[in-house]
């Protein structure tokens, strides 16, 4: 967890405190002249992150004829970490040796310079002194370039492996709509092909209208296929538009097409939200499947209708009258239609009928006012 510092107002407040307190401590109380430089220099730190280069020079001259020289010393590290002028920070800093080691008045230099080793100490302490901020200035100024580098860094890092994400989901795609292709499709053909010759060729009637609804079906999945794959092989290149998108105008058609005998019975207003729309028509879809799988010559009533507020949904069959196939199966689909119903504040039930049967029910929350 990164530590809370201080709004940068309350820093300035608090260094002009620090500026004022090295005045008073340096300065007698009755030199009006150079405590009121100090005082104002104290006062300009205020403005040293907006106008560094101007804070500087107003606080220059309290460092020039006192020994005050923290608020010079706090606005040339301000200076020296937003600038990026070498050759002005380095004669800020001789500006500020100079005016503290020269002593004031400048007609009084004569008199009080020495020469040897103290004269040689003293400006190197002067020196050090001014170089001290600049040094730290430069310093947190590269450790702030710094930071934004390996923030840039870590944010390239991140859509770099973004990319690397959807590259090998495009291709799985790309895979999966090749084995769609080469596999699927060829078997559903041949289902095509084969149910097409048994409704020419067979001499029973309802032989033919069996073979006929598994050619329109194989026929109508080819279609689908296809469009799939190119929806597989497209992504990641430019959006694809997915097959329109089923409604309660497509239950009828569904349920003639699905070989079983069944009942609809819709009781709804016009207007529907798409989303309920099409949760009906999958809930349909799968329950009809699953009768046609797991309970063949059964016949099916679906109703559909509005009560208190909700759209329900219910799909019985009765007893089946053969005995069902083993059929591959992937025991996803009620699980599906208990997500979708979940997204949208609904709920999926089912189970066994008293007579022997089974029902789903599906109920969708539905405002109609």
């Amino acid at each position: 967890m990164k530590p809370r510092w201080p709004p940068a107002f309350l820093m300035d407040v608090a260094l002009v405190g620090v500026a004022v307190s090295d005045a008073l401590v340096h300065i007698e109380f009755w030199d009006q002249p150079a405590m009121t430089l100090a005082l104002f220099a104290a006062a300009a730190l205020l403005l040293r992150r907006r106008l560094p280069l101007t804070t500087f020079a107003l606080t220059l001259p309290a460092a020039m004829i006192t020994d005050a020289v923290i608020a010079t010393t706090a606005a040339l590290y301000t200076l020296a970490s937003l600038s990026r002028h070498r050759v002005l920070l380095a004669g800020c800093a001789l500006l500020f040796a100079a005016s503290d080691f020269l002593p004031w008045p400048w007609s009084s230099v004569r008199a009080t310079v020495v020469t040897g080793t103290a004269s040689l100490f003293h400006l190197s302490y002067t020196v050090a002194t001014a170089a001290a901020p600049v040094f730290l200035g430069q310093l947190v100024q590269a450790r702030r370039d710094l930071s934004l580098r390996l923030a840039e860094i870590s944010e390239a890092r991140e859509h770099e492996r973004l990319l690397t994400a959807q590259s090998v989901l495009a291709r799985e795609r790309a895979q999966l709509a090749r084995e769609m292709h080469d596999v699927v499709s060829h078997q559903v053909s041949l289902i095509a092909v084969q149910a097409g010759a048994l409704q020419v060729g067979s001499p029973d009637a309802e032989a033919r209208q069996a073979a006929a609804t598994i050619r329109r079906l194989s026929v109508q999945t080819l279609d689908e296929l296809r469009h799939m794959v190119n929806v597989l092989r497209a992504s990641g290149s430019r959006p694809t538009e997915l097959t329109p998108q089923p409604s309660l105008a497509d239950l009828r058609q569904l349920v003639e097409n699905s070989g079983i005998e069944a009942k609809l019975e819709i009781a709804l207003p016009d207007e529907v939200p798409p989303t309920i729309q099409r949760a009906v028509y999958r809930t349909v879809q799968e329950a009809l499947t699953n009768v046609r799988k797991h309970a063949p010559g059964a016949t099916a009533t679906i109703r559909i209708h509005l009560r208190d507020g909700a759209v329900h949904t219910s799909v019985t069959n009765t007893v089946p009258t053969r005995v069902a196939l083993s059929l591959p199966s992937s025991h996803h689909g009620l699980a599906g239609l208990r997500q979708r119903a979940e997204l949208l504040g609904g709920a999926v039930t089912s189970g066994p009928t008293p007579e022997g049967g089974y029902e789903l029910h599906l109920t969708l929350p539905y405002d109609h006012r």
